[in-house]
């Protein structure tokens, strides 16, 4: 098998006849021989009957049904750990990322790159989606140290050394365009103009966003911890020059009174900042409690043209 292309299903079932038709037509222009690999992640809006109906049609691809909704990154690790692909192309099911791109990102990738990544440039997103994207970034590359381009996305072609290592790990807070970048190898990235959505629309809310953020920063940094630490002995350190400039206001001065609201003001800042810390902490412990229940990071309930129907 030359290509393997895994691909998240959720919320766009428009799309996927639309999809394949131009994933089969960019093959076979290039005349390799692939896989089509679609993961229902549980869609509501009933996308597995259209997979079903292509897997009946066409027996390159391969349907995948998850039990339940478990996520994009997960649902693409379901399909990264049933592809056979030589190559292995990771996208998006709403056609914002062009089939017709696979040719450049390969094309670059045999000049002895092991992972091309696409850099969308003209975006279609809302001004709003990328301010967010670029500030969880940037605080992303400060708690990890690490340097990344917001405008690189999942589309992306990678070896199969490469996709073993990232299925190897078995982290339940993940990510794909991140993980794919700690493990190293020869990386590079070209840009690609982004296509609208052909149908549906995007279910990362806000909130979905900003949990992503936290639990991708606590499973892959320990930063965190360390500045509550900091702000909590820099907090201390003015609260014993306040302290002390108190007591010695208290002594020169006759008739001075210390005030029972900077008192409380005190107690209730270093309270919040005392439960901001234990806050932190918990997030760590809460990780190390998934983790050590070591339970799996998906659940199929069906396949098409797989080893089990």
């Amino acid at each position: 098998m030359d290509f393997s292309v895994v691909i998240p299903v959720y919320g766009c079932k428009e799309a996927l006849p639309e999809l394949h038709k131009r994933i089969v037509d960019v093959f076979e222009g290039m005349g390799a021989s692939f896989e089509l690999v679609l993961v229902d992640d549980h869609d509501p809006y009933d996308s597995w009957s259209v997979v079903q109906s292509i897997c009946e049609a066409d027996e390159r691809v391969y349907g995948i049904k998850l039990a339940r909704n478990f996520g994009q990154i997960r649902a693409i690790t379901a399909g990264l750990d049933c592809c056979h692909g030589d190559w292995v192309v990771v996208m998006d099911c709403d056609l914002q990322d062009r089939p017709e791109a696979i040719p450049q990102l390969y094309s670059k990738a045999l000049e002895g790159f092991d992972v091309v990544f696409a850099k969308r440039v003209e975006r279609k997103d809302s001004a709003l989606t990328k301010v967010l994207s670029r500030a969880f970034y940037k605080v992303y590359e400060y708690f990890t140290d690490g340097s990344y381009d917001p405008s690189l996305c999942n589309f992306s072609i990678a070896h199969r050394a490469v996709i073993s290592q990232y299925c190897s790990m078995r982290e339940h807070n993940r990510g794909y365009t991140m993980f794919i970048k700690w493990l190293g190898f020869r990386q590079t990235a070209i840009e690609i103009i982004g296509d609208e959505r052909f149908a549906g629309e995007s279910s990362y809310s806000f909130r979905k966003k900003l949990n992503m953020a936290f639990e991708l920063i606590t499973a892959q940094s320990n930063k965190p911890l360390k500045l509550a630490v900091n702000v909590g002995f820099a907090m201390s350190f003015v609260a014993l020059l306040v302290l002390v400039a108190a007591i010695i206001q208290k002594l020169c001065v006759q008739g001075i009174q210390v005030g029972w609201t900077s008192l409380l003001c005190s107690i209730f800042f270093m309270g919040g900042l005392i439960l901001s810390a234990i806050g932190i902490v918990g997030l760590y412990v809460g990780n190390i409690f998934t983790e050590v229940k070591n339970r799996p990071l998906y659940v199929i309930e069906k396949e098409c043209n797989g080893k089990e129907e």
